[in-house]
């Protein structure tokens, strides 16, 4: 073995004597878990993914909601927990079918999908008819007044002919709030809430447990409306309206006034920003994924408004420009109930209100390419046990779909 005479740094021999060739053994072994030791924490670092349960008011085939849901499902950055669903954009029962077909065709049927709230805690369909002969008309309604192309609205345990196909799947027997709940209590400060619909089942689960906001890590939240600079007649003339605040303001009114660590806010006013233009779709299109495929087919050109609060919390980076703002919701029950109040630190009223991470604007051609990889590329594996018949018979029905999407 040749060594530099003066280098002061002694020559490693590998020496013949048995006792020698233990001690050797032993050195080598220790320097490999030194190495070990010192390496593993980039490694464990670079596998960790983040929690979060998804609650969103899935209306279906496609379209915003859904579209979210795939972003969400499709990042390797991602450990989600389950799809909890309420009523929204469509009525529960009908939004839990399609997410669950859209589980099975991505081959992620091992990620629970749990029916939430199929009613507002107060307000309704029927009471909003009555408000109306005394404020005027609300445009978007989604379940009581807007049904998708070639249906009609229709009741809420009614579910139409599913053009994706119905699914061979069961949701959970648990309910959004007990799930929510305990998946907290299960990982304690390390759960996000990506909710995107109204408030109904985050309010519910505060009435079960008290410290469930606490519990979490963070809220992440599609909803709010300050002064969008648009000619969409839903917010023009009505700049404070947003739906998910306003189907349950009293649900929102408590979400708003809950003890979560972080509260980061997507509003109509940054939404608005962004479109699902028809060059984005046949982008997307361009990946034969099941998942790309689904988009390709049932996308239509709208507002990114729940895709824009899902890749934002992936990459907050997208976000250029937010500010801190007290957030609440007018449970009064006047013209404006339902509408957003937003108040800079110092001007609020002191009654409880949290303050949020407001995002007011964004890079958005950055958006746009990491929000096309998300839906383009490959569905990663299931991580979740598929312990329960049902949920083994999805597992094979995705396959079976990814397999026949791979032969065309």
């Amino acid at each position: 073995m040749r060594t530099h005479e003066n280098s002061g740094v002694k020559p490693f021999r590998i020496f013949a004597s048995k006792d020698a060739g233990r001690w050797t053994l032993r050195t080598l072994s220790a320097l490999s878990l030194l190495a070990l030791t010192l390496v593993s924490p980039f490694v464990l670092s670079a596998q960790v993914k983040y929690k979060v349960i998804i609650d969103q008011d899935a209306a279906g085939p496609g379209g915003t909601d859904m579209q979210a849901i795939l972003a969400l499902v499709n990042s390797p950055k991602t450990d989600v927990l389950g799809i909890t669903v309420l009523t929204g954009d469509a009525w529960r029962d009908e939004e839990v079918q399609h997410t669950l077909r859209l589980m099975e065709i991505i081959g992620r049927s091992d990620i629970p999908v749990v029916p939430g709230a199929a009613f507002p805690l107060v307000n309704s369909k029927e009471y909003i008819a009555k408000w109306e002969t005394l404020y005027g008309k609300i445009v978007y309604q989604g379940a009581w007044n807007f049904a998708h192309a070639g249906q009609s609205v229709h009741g809420p345990y009614e579910i139409p002919p599913m053009p994706e196909g119905a699914p061979t799947t069961q949701p959970a027997k648990e309910d959004a709030a007990h799930f929510m709940v305990r998946m907290v209590h299960q990982y304690p400060h390390d759960v996000t809430i990506y909710a995107a619909g109204p408030m109904t089942d985050l309010a519910l689960a505060i009435a079960l447990d008290p410290h469930f906001p606490e519990l979490t890590k963070e809220l992440i939240v599609m909803g709010g409306s300050i002064n969008p600079v648009t000619d969409d007649p839903e917010f023009a003339l009505s700049p404070t309206h947003e739906f998910n605040f306003w189907m349950d303001p009293e649900a929102s009114h408590a979400v708003l006034h809950a003890k979560w660590p972080r509260l980061v806010l997507t509003t109509v006013d940054i939404s608005v920003k962004t479109r699902m233009e028809k060059s984005l779709i046949d982008e997307i299109a361009k990946s034969q994924t099941p998942c790309a495929q689904y988009v390709a087919k049932y996308a239509e050109p709208n507002i990114l408004w729940d895709e824009l609060a899902a890749v934002a919390w992936l990459d907050p980076s997208i976000i250029t420009k937010s500010q801190k703002l007290y957030i609440d919701v007018e449970v009064d029950h006047g013209a404006s109930y339902g509408n957003t109040h937003a108040w800079k630190p110092g001007n609020q009223p002191g009654l409880g209100e949290v303050l949020a991470d407001v995002q007011v604007d964004l890079d958005k051609q950055k958006f746009y390419k990491e929000y096309v990889d998300l839906l383009s590329r490959p569905t990663p594996p299931p991580t979740h046990a598929a312990t329960e018949p049902n949920q083994l018979q999805g597992a094979q029905a995705g396959d079976s779909q990814q397999r026949a999407a791979k032969s065309n």
